[in-house]
């Protein structure tokens, strides 16, 4: 960050087009899976209240849970796509998505 003349902050970002489209492509992976993983424990709660259903409910939570692990999978494999394209280090943290 700089000052210009007036005292005002400037930031100054260089982000290439390649790098926003592969954050981008990433971010709707990761909400996806969420989004996923959520609707496979909640109807896998719902079904659970039958006796009948509890196998199927019981796969819906191990389905879930996969999708839950496939988050940091997501995650690890945008940062090296990444490293392999950025022009500088990347500055993001673990809160990005």
């Amino acid at each position: 960050m700089t000052r210009d003349d007036a005292g005002s902050h400037q930031l100054t970002l260089t982000i290439g087009r390649e790098e926003l489209r592969i954050r981008g492509v990433y971010e709707t992976l990761s909400i996806v899976n969420d989004f996923l993983a959520g609707v496979l424990f909640l109807v896998g709660s719902i079904l659970f209240f039958w006796e009948s259903t509890m196998v199927t409910a019981t796969w819906l939570f191990v389905l879930g849970s996969v999708l839950f692990v496939g988050r940091p999978t997501i995650r690890l494999t945008r940062r090296v796509h990444l490293a392999r394209v950025a022009a500088t280090p990347s500055t993001e943290t673990a809160r990005d998505f």
